[in-house]
């Protein structure tokens, strides 16, 4: 057997021994798993802490009318809903408006008509609800997302008290109606985790911090002490980064899962799939260094094994017969490390709720995740449109 051949095989060994040892991480996380649902806590009682909803709007005319109205239904009995609606130039400020007059005073909208030099425009609407507010609790949720029990808040509100937590963050389920949608978003949902452990953030000894827009819940105190959205002005992925800043501080910083909750869809279309995650890689990772290392793992430890195996298959159908033992044992060496793989796989996407069929679409979920962090590699090195803003890398770095 060829000295090449011998590093080639070996290489795949040493994969197939990764994704092996991720057996075991996938074990600690379905143990360790923190999941909220609609029943995990009694209805909130009257003396609960006043909160207070904060949802920015741009361009959201097809979500946000869903949105608030689930909002405004929730069985918590100390709340308000503040909605900013940040220059739309669709039906949302409209839709706010006839929204705020049938609820009769349970619901405030802030129009923004132009937007400071320096802020963007998420964080200055945010920040301009957060200014109308009077709540002890903070929730900021996103304007496509869904609530589908009426307990969300109450259940969050409680947990976060239960637990001494200042800044939880409940992970959105997604909802995926399309073929793409079930093929890339699982594969965007691995890669996050790369990076963003669950367990480590949420462990106060560690540095790892991280937060979902769609839906934080935090204590005034902890925003305050953050410096509130005025400290996260300038950057794209503000979430990320009031997170970074809350365990900076030393504030506690959870995340959990939800079921049963709310939902969200996040994108609708292939495009829009590609052009969100590769904004959301480049503002999460935020270096060239992070971005690099997270490309060569997945085209290593994702894509390296299924074309060994494909290159083993076709030598094995091809080759002469005095060459065919040693493409015979290239042959089980990779079809043994892809086993592996699929098997770890399979737990994942169990684990994150995706279709039932995703494992098998892994391959080209991997093959486009790579695609997005090369996408996301140039979108840092240049600019990138967002909901018909221009940013450049400065409001994406780290």
């Amino acid at each position: 057997m060829a000295w090449w051949m011998i590093v080639w095989l070996c290489t795949c060994g040493l994969v197939g021994l990764l994704w092996a040892v991720r057996h075991g991480a996938i074990a600690r996380a379905i143990r360790d798993n923190h999941l909220l649902r609609h029943d995990s806590y009694p209805p909130a009682s009257a003396s609960s802490p006043k909160l207070s909803v904060l949802v920015a709007a741009k361009e959201e005319e097809e979500t946000i009318e869903t949105c608030v109205r689930t909002m405004l239904d929730q069985d918590y009995p100390n709340y308000e809903v503040i909605a900013v609606n940040d220059r739309s130039e669709d039906r949302t400020g409209k839709i706010l408006d006839q929204l705020a007059e049938e609820y009769d005073g349970r619901l405030t909208v802030v129009h923004v008509e132009t937007l400071p030099p320096g802020w963007l425009g998420k964080s200055h609407a945010m920040q301009l609800g957060v200014e109308q507010s009077c709540g002890d609790w903070l929730c900021f949720i996103d304007a496509d997302c869904r609530q589908t029990c009426r307990s969300t808040l109450s259940v969050t509100v409680q947990a976060a008290e239960e637990k001494g937590i200042d800044f939880l963050s409940v992970l959105p389920v997604l909802e995926t109606r399309s073929f793409w949608e079930r093929v890339i978003q699982p594969v965007c949902a691995a890669i996050m985790v790369i990076w963003f452990n669950p367990a480590k953030v949420n462990d106060p000894r560690t540095k790892t911090a991280y937060a979902n827009g769609a839906f934080m819940l935090m204590t005034r105190a902890c925003y305050q002490a953050i410096g509130g959205h005025a400290a996260v002005k300038g950057y794209l992925n503000e979430d990320m980064h009031l997170a970074r800043l809350a365990k900076e501080l030393g504030h506690r910083l959870f995340v959990v899962e939800n079921e049963g909750l709310y939902l969200t869809r996040m994108y609708a279309s292939f495009v829009a799939a590609w052009n969100g995650w590769s904004r959301i890689f480049c503002g999460c990772f935020g270096s060239m260094r992070r971005l690099g290392l997270t490309l060569t793992l997945l085209l290593v430890a994702s894509v390296f094994p299924y074309a060994s195996l494909a290159v083993s298959l076709t030598m094995v159908l091809t080759t002469s017969d005095s060459n065919r033992d040693n493409w015979y044992v290239a042959l089980a060496v990779t079809c043994l490390v892809v086993a592996v793989l699929k098997s770890v796989i399979i737990r994942f996407m169990r684990l994150v709720r995706a279709a039932p069929w995703a494992w098998i679409t892994y391959p080209i979920g991997a093959i486009l995740g790579a695609g997005m962090v090369v996408s996301a590699m140039r979108k840092l090195q240049g600019k990138t449109t967002w909901r018909g803003t221009e940013y450049t890398s400065r409001h994406m770095r780290g």
